[in-house]
Parts: C-alpha cells; sequence; structure tokens
C-alpha cells in the first residue's frame, strides 16, 4: 500500500529549515506487516528533541530515514502470529522495541534491549529488513516507528494497547516525553516525598520532569532553562521557582538558597553545559539525572574527588527506565485522575506538509509541544 511520509535525505541541513527543507514529504510503498508486526493508521504524532537530533546530526543515523517517533494510532491490519492485539486498538508507539530474550529484557529492563538498539540503529525492524520504499530504493525506519507518516508497520513489540476514549493527541506524547521525563523521576531516580528537586531544560521531557516531581511529592522544584519563555508553563506544572541557566552567576544563586544544593538534579536538555550546571547544583550525597542525548563525540568532565568525597551519584535514564507495557497504562491513569496535567503542553497540531516550520519552532525553543495530525 501507499502512505504519505516526512523522509530525511540528508543530516545538517542549516536552519532556517523552513527554506532547506530536510524533510520531504513523499508517498512511499509499505509491505504489509510480516509475523509479529502491524499495520497503523497514524492519528498523532509529536515533534521531539529526538527527531531534531537526527535531523542536525548529533544523532547519526543510516540515510534516507522516514523520521517520527513519538506516535499513536489505530492498528489496520496484523501479521501472523500476533495474538495480544487485534484490528481496530487504539495503541501507542514505543521507540525501543523489546524483544524479551536478551539479558536486559530479561532483568525488566526493556529499554536496554540490546536487539532493539541494534535494529534501531541499523533503521531497521525488530524482525529485521525494512518495509519501507520509494521509487524501489528501501527507506530506513527511525526507532522502529517512522510515525511522521498516514501508516506505519510497527512490531508488536513497539506499541502498547490504550484506552480508547483517551484523545490521540494526547495519547502520542505517552510514546516518548511522558515516559521518559515522569520515568526518569519514578523510576530512575525514585524519589521520596519531602525531597528537592531541580530540572535543567525544559523542553517536553523537562516538563514531565516537574509533572513526576511534583506527583511524588518534592517539596522544592526548581526550572532552570535558558528560555525564560518556558518559566510560566514551569510554575503551573509545579516549579516552586525558576532560573535562567545561562547565567552562570545562578549556581551560585541555587546553592545558596538550597542550603549547598539539591537532593536530585534532572538534566533534559541533552547539552554539556545543561549537565555541567546541573551536576554544580546537585547537593553532596545527591543524585544527578540525565536523559539528555547529546552528539556522541561531546564529553562531560568533572571533578573526579566530588563522586567519592561527597558521595555523589550520576545516573543515565533512557526511556525513564520504564517497562511501557506497565508504565504507560499506569501513567493514562494519573491522567485521568487529573494527577498528570499533559494537555497543558500541547502548543498547536500542525499538518504534514508543516512539519519543516515546527522543527524551526522546536529548535528555536519557541514551543513546548507540536502535534502532527496526518
Amino acid at each position: 500500500m501507499k502512505s504519505k511520509a516526512a523522509v530525511l535525505y540528508e543530516m545538517g541541513l542549516p536552519m532556517p529549515y523552513t527554506k532547506s527543507k530536510p524533510l520531504k514529504i513523499e508517498e512511499l510503498n509499505l509491505d504489509p506487516p510480516e509475523p509479529n508486526e502491524v499495520l497503523i493508521k497514524i492519528k498523532a504524532v509529536g515533534l521531539c528533541h529526538s527527531d531534531l537530533s537526527v535531523i542536525n546530526g548529533s544523532r547519526p543515523r543510516p540515510m534516507p530515514m522516514a523520521l517520527g517517533h513519538e506516535a499513536a494510532g489505530i492498528i489496520q491490519k496484523i501479521g501472523s502470529n500476533v495474538q495480544d492485539f487485534k484490528e481496530g486498538d487504539h495503541v501507542v508507539c514505543t521507540f525501543i522495541p523489546s524483544c524479551g530474550r536478551c539479558i536486559p529484557c530479561k532483568e525488566g529492563r526493556p529499554a536496554l534491549c540490546e536487539t532493539g538498539s541494534k535494529s534501531n540503529e541499523k533503521g531497521e525492524m525488530l524482525e529485521g529488513g525494512k518495509r519501507l520504499y520509494s521509487k524501489g530504493k528501501k527507506i530506513n525506519h527511525h526507532l522502529g516507528v517512522s510515525g511522521f507518516a498516514e501508516y506505519a508497520i510497527v512490531s508488536t513489540h513497539s506499541i502498547v494497547k490504550v484506552d480508547p476514549n483517551i484523545p490521540f493527541k494526547t495519547l502520542a506524547l505517552f510514546g516518548c516525553a511522558v515516559i521518559t521525563g515522569v520515568g526518569a523521576v519514578i523510576n530512575t531516580a525514585k524519589i521520596k516525598a519531602g525531597a528537592t528537586v531541580a530540572v535543567v531544560g525544559l523542553g517536553g521531557i523537562g516538563m514531565n520532569a516537574l509533572m513526576g516531581a511534583n506527583l511524588a511529592g518534592a517539596k522544592e522544584i526548581i526550572a532552570i532553562d535558558i528560555n525564560h519563555n518556558k518559566f510560566e508553563s514551569a510554575k503551573k506544572l509545579g516549579a516552586t521557582s525558576v532560573y535562567d541557566s545561562s547565567d552562570e552567576e545562578n549556581i551560585n544563586n541555587i546553592k545558596a538558597a538550597t542550603n549547598g544544593g539539591l537532593d536530585y538534579v534532572f538534566e533534559t536538555a541533552g547539552v554539556v553545559q545543561a549537565m555541567d550546571f546541573a551536576y554544580k547544583i546537585t547537593r553532596k550525597g545527591g543524585t544527578t539525572v540525565t536523559t539528555g542525548l547529546p552528539h556522541p563525540k561531546h564529553n562531560f568532565s568533572l571533578p573526579q574527588v566530588t563522586l567519592a568525597a561527597e558521595e555523589r551519584t550520576i545516573k543515565g535514564s533512557y526511556v525513564g527506565s520504564c517497562i511501557p507495557s506497565r508504565d504507560i497504562p499506569n501513567f493514562i491513569n494519573l491522567l485521568k485522575q487529573n494527577k498528570l496535567p499533559i494537555d497543558s503542553l500541547f502548543t498547536k497540531t500542525i499538518s504534514l506538509d508543516e512539519i519543516n516550520e515546527g522543527f524551526d519552532e522546536l529548535a528555536n525553543g519557541k514551543t513546548d509541544r507540536l502535534i502532527v495530525i496526518p
């Protein structure tokens, strides 16, 4: 069958993307779903910095690639061996397929699935190979989803069945922003009620980390970013104070205001300078957690003595250390209880044809979350 999709042929084209147009909207051919795969009609997909990091080249991937990973939709057709899903099911896509067989999967850490990671790096499906074509040439899959499209072929290991009564533009965010941000707080850091928390970087993941900290009962939540237009939204989501991270003097200001630093600091920007800021405002005995994905060649340095002498902890958090089949339904229930105000993050919906303009807005920090409705 055929599907309109957004395809990236070259990484690193200059901004503004409105002019360079890195994403080409074209009609692709899709193979039918193979065993353990489904065909999904994409109903909503979010623009995320993980997509932007492929566009700007900081997250190298094989080209050409059909982008998009934070998606939700309806199953249209199932392949053989599919048992837990049926046509008509509403599903959220997850960007790390879990094979269930490797050591991380057996340990209950599907975000670290070795097979899924290898297939994502190759631009392939979990089951191997590619299902997308343009003019007879194979197109790489983005994180097993390729959701900037009308339709997508996705592994059953990359989807979670969800409540059909939730709007798709809300559901899409549970595929990345929610599980990564809230999950980093709840699963990775396991913060305790009464803890002090800071979040450096107020994109979609950072805003969800704020919600997670508020949900977990943090007594103080500091929101930090270089964009002041993020501060009002952060306050509405539970931030007790806000600071500009471009002013290095605010490191001392925050430490003075918090009696030496915070218990938990989350770096969600994927920028080394943000990680440096986060580490420096973490108190002795505290934990710095990063969800960011900077370019592989960018290095973070620190005084090694502080790790031992101050009993510091640095932790990475990928996909919020989530088990998607468990956590996505749980987080959706919190949404239904009005404990996760996800809808407050929406800026607007756009069409596939407006996607390059959308990434300009995302890159410039002018938006919280844009949702593409194919």
